[in-house]
């Protein structure tokens, strides 16, 4: 079975295992780019689109974990 190339908002928020609102904020704001078709608008996001976001935020949360090493206060110092 061939997937298609575009997905929606609610196909999207399931593979992010997130609600639909938070993934029409991102494409709002830009982060996660997508099409707006038909004649009531409905959003569309490619599947490539999704995966480079993907790969993007991965990329962020390694620079943030770098930049705020974690420090556990119960751990022994010996």
């Amino acid at each position: 079975m061939v997937e298609p190339r575009f997905l929606t908002l609610s196909d999207v928020a399931e593979v992010l295992n997130t609600s639909s609102a938070q993934v029409y904020a991102l494409v709002r704001r830009g982060d996660l780019p997508a099409i707006k078709i038909g004649g009531r608008g409905q959003w569309r996001v490619e599947r490539p689109q999704l995966e480079e976001f993907i790969q993007r935020m991965y990329a962020e949360t390694r620079q943030f974990v770098d930049q705020h090493p974690f420090v556990d206060a119960d751990a022994d110092p010996s």
